[in-house]
Protein backbone atom coordinates (compact mmCIF):
# COMPACT_ATOMS: atom_id res chain seq x y z
CA UNK A 1 0.00 0.00 0.00
CA UNK A 2 2.80 2.44 0.87
CA UNK A 3 4.47 1.52 -2.42
CA UNK A 4 1.32 2.44 -4.41
CA UNK A 5 0.99 5.77 -2.64
CA UNK A 6 4.61 6.57 -3.42
CA UNK A 7 4.18 5.79 -7.11
CA UNK A 8 1.00 7.88 -7.32
CA UNK A 9 2.58 10.88 -5.63
CA UNK A 10 5.54 10.80 -8.00
CA UNK A 11 3.22 10.52 -11.01
CA UNK A 12 4.88 7.25 -12.04
CA UNK A 13 2.43 4.57 -13.19
CA UNK A 14 4.04 1.18 -12.51
CA UNK A 15 1.16 -0.77 -14.09
CA UNK A 16 1.34 1.39 -17.21
CA UNK A 17 5.09 0.84 -17.38
CA UNK A 18 4.58 -2.91 -17.07
CA UNK A 19 2.07 -2.81 -19.96
CA UNK A 20 4.50 -0.79 -22.12
CA UNK A 21 7.28 -3.31 -21.48
CA UNK A 22 4.98 -6.20 -22.38
CA UNK A 23 3.98 -4.42 -25.63
CA UNK A 24 7.65 -3.75 -26.42
CA UNK A 25 8.42 -7.45 -26.00
CA UNK A 26 5.35 -8.59 -27.95
CA UNK A 27 6.10 -6.31 -30.93
CA UNK A 28 9.90 -6.61 -30.69
CA UNK A 29 10.38 -2.87 -30.02
CA UNK A 30 13.84 -2.13 -28.60
CA UNK A 31 13.51 1.57 -27.74
CA UNK A 32 10.63 3.81 -26.72
CA UNK A 33 10.78 7.51 -25.85
CA UNK A 34 7.88 9.12 -24.00
CA UNK A 35 7.22 12.62 -22.75
CA UNK A 36 4.38 13.78 -20.53
CA UNK A 37 4.65 17.40 -19.52
CA UNK A 38 8.21 17.88 -18.32
CA UNK A 39 8.70 14.19 -17.47
CA UNK A 40 10.69 12.27 -20.09
CA UNK A 41 11.14 8.51 -20.19
CA UNK A 42 13.39 6.31 -22.32
CA UNK A 43 12.77 2.55 -22.29
CA UNK A 44 15.31 0.23 -23.93
CA UNK A 45 15.50 -3.53 -24.12
CA UNK A 46 17.91 -5.96 -25.71
CA UNK A 47 21.44 -5.29 -26.91
CA UNK A 48 22.46 -1.68 -27.53
CA UNK A 49 24.04 -0.43 -30.72
CA UNK A 50 23.38 -0.95 -34.39
CA UNK A 51 21.68 -4.22 -35.28
CA UNK A 52 21.03 -5.45 -38.81
CA UNK A 53 17.34 -6.28 -39.18
CA UNK A 54 15.27 -6.54 -42.37
CA UNK A 55 14.10 -3.01 -43.31
CA UNK A 56 14.14 -1.61 -39.78
CA UNK A 57 15.80 1.38 -38.04
CA UNK A 58 15.17 4.22 -35.33
CA UNK A 59 12.71 9.10 -35.37
CA UNK A 60 13.58 12.68 -34.77
CA UNK A 61 16.28 12.11 -32.14
CA UNK A 62 19.68 11.14 -33.56
CA UNK A 63 20.31 7.58 -32.38
CA UNK A 64 21.87 4.38 -33.69
CA UNK A 65 19.71 3.06 -36.49
CA UNK A 66 19.19 -0.53 -37.61
CA UNK A 67 18.59 -0.75 -41.35
CA UNK A 68 18.27 -3.28 -44.10
CA UNK A 69 21.46 -3.99 -46.04
CA UNK A 70 20.16 -1.89 -48.98
CA UNK A 71 19.96 1.26 -46.81
CA UNK A 72 23.23 2.83 -45.57
CA UNK A 73 23.68 2.88 -41.81
CA UNK A 74 24.26 6.16 -39.98
CA UNK A 75 26.27 6.72 -36.82
CA UNK A 76 24.54 8.60 -34.02
CA UNK A 77 24.52 12.27 -34.92
CA UNK A 78 25.56 11.66 -38.56
CA UNK A 79 22.74 12.27 -41.02
CA UNK A 80 22.28 9.41 -43.49
CA UNK A 81 22.47 11.78 -46.45
CA UNK A 82 25.13 14.20 -45.15
CA UNK A 83 27.58 13.60 -48.03
CA UNK A 84 24.92 14.18 -50.68
CA UNK A 85 23.52 17.33 -49.07
CA UNK A 86 20.16 15.60 -48.80
CA UNK A 87 17.69 15.93 -45.94
CA UNK A 88 15.97 12.98 -44.28
CA UNK A 89 12.30 12.59 -43.52
CA UNK A 90 12.22 10.33 -40.46
CA UNK A 91 9.48 8.26 -38.89
CA UNK A 92 8.06 9.72 -35.67
CA UNK A 93 6.80 6.30 -34.60
CA UNK A 94 7.28 2.55 -34.82
CA UNK A 95 4.97 0.79 -37.25
CA UNK A 96 4.46 -0.29 -40.85
CA UNK A 97 5.26 1.95 -43.84
CA UNK A 98 2.67 2.61 -46.57
CA UNK A 99 3.25 5.03 -49.45
CA UNK A 100 -0.48 5.43 -50.29
CA UNK A 101 -3.74 5.70 -48.29
CA UNK A 102 -5.04 2.40 -49.75
CA UNK A 103 -3.50 -0.21 -52.08
CA UNK A 104 -5.63 1.13 -54.96
CA UNK A 105 -4.70 4.82 -54.47
CA UNK A 106 -1.61 6.49 -55.96
CA UNK A 107 1.39 7.11 -53.70
CA UNK A 108 1.40 10.33 -51.67
CA UNK A 109 4.75 11.22 -53.31
CA UNK A 110 7.16 9.80 -55.86
CA UNK A 111 10.78 10.57 -56.74
CA UNK A 112 10.97 14.02 -58.34
CA UNK A 113 7.86 15.43 -56.58
CA UNK A 114 8.10 18.90 -55.01
CA UNK A 115 7.03 18.92 -51.34
CA UNK A 116 6.50 21.51 -48.61
CA UNK A 117 6.80 21.07 -44.86
CA UNK A 118 3.06 20.35 -44.64
CA UNK A 119 2.99 17.74 -47.43
CA UNK A 120 1.87 14.27 -46.31
CA UNK A 121 4.48 11.84 -47.67
CA UNK A 122 3.30 8.47 -46.33
CA UNK A 123 1.40 6.61 -43.62
CA UNK A 124 2.92 4.69 -40.72
CA UNK A 125 0.47 2.25 -39.18
CA UNK A 126 0.96 1.66 -35.47
CA UNK A 127 -1.45 -0.64 -33.61
CA UNK A 128 -4.26 -0.21 -36.19
CA UNK A 129 -3.85 3.59 -36.16
CA UNK A 130 -2.86 5.07 -39.54
CA UNK A 131 -0.61 8.09 -38.90
CA UNK A 132 -0.11 10.50 -41.80
CA UNK A 133 3.51 11.61 -41.83
CA UNK A 134 4.22 15.23 -42.85
CA UNK A 135 7.49 16.06 -44.62
CA UNK A 136 8.64 18.74 -42.13
CA UNK A 137 11.09 19.83 -44.88
CA UNK A 138 10.69 21.50 -48.27
CA UNK A 139 12.33 20.29 -51.44
CA UNK A 140 12.27 17.52 -54.03
CA UNK A 141 11.91 13.81 -53.19
CA UNK A 142 15.27 12.28 -54.18
CA UNK A 143 14.80 8.74 -52.87
CA UNK A 144 12.15 6.58 -51.20
CA UNK A 145 13.99 4.29 -48.78
CA UNK A 146 11.22 1.75 -48.04
CA UNK A 147 8.61 -0.37 -49.78
CA UNK A 148 4.95 -0.82 -48.81
CA UNK A 149 4.60 -3.08 -45.79
CA UNK A 150 8.18 -2.61 -44.54
CA UNK A 151 8.52 -2.34 -40.75
CA UNK A 152 9.60 1.08 -39.49
CA UNK A 153 11.45 1.97 -36.29
CA UNK A 154 11.32 5.25 -34.40
CA UNK A 155 13.70 7.73 -36.06
CA UNK A 156 14.25 5.65 -39.20
CA UNK A 157 14.82 7.61 -42.42
CA UNK A 158 11.90 7.13 -44.82
CA UNK A 159 12.80 9.55 -47.65
CA UNK A 160 15.75 11.60 -48.84
CA UNK A 161 14.92 15.12 -49.99
CA UNK A 162 16.98 17.59 -52.03
CA UNK A 163 16.49 21.03 -50.49
CA UNK A 164 15.34 23.79 -52.86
Amino acid sequence: MAREAKSESSGFDVDGLRQLIELMEKHDVTELKLQQGEAKYLLRRGPQGIVSVPAAAAVPAPAPVATSPAVPTADAGTPLAQDDGLLEIKSPTVGTFYKSPTPDDPAFVKVGDQISKESVVCIVEAMKVFNQIPADVSGTIAKILLKDGDPVEYGQALFLVKSN
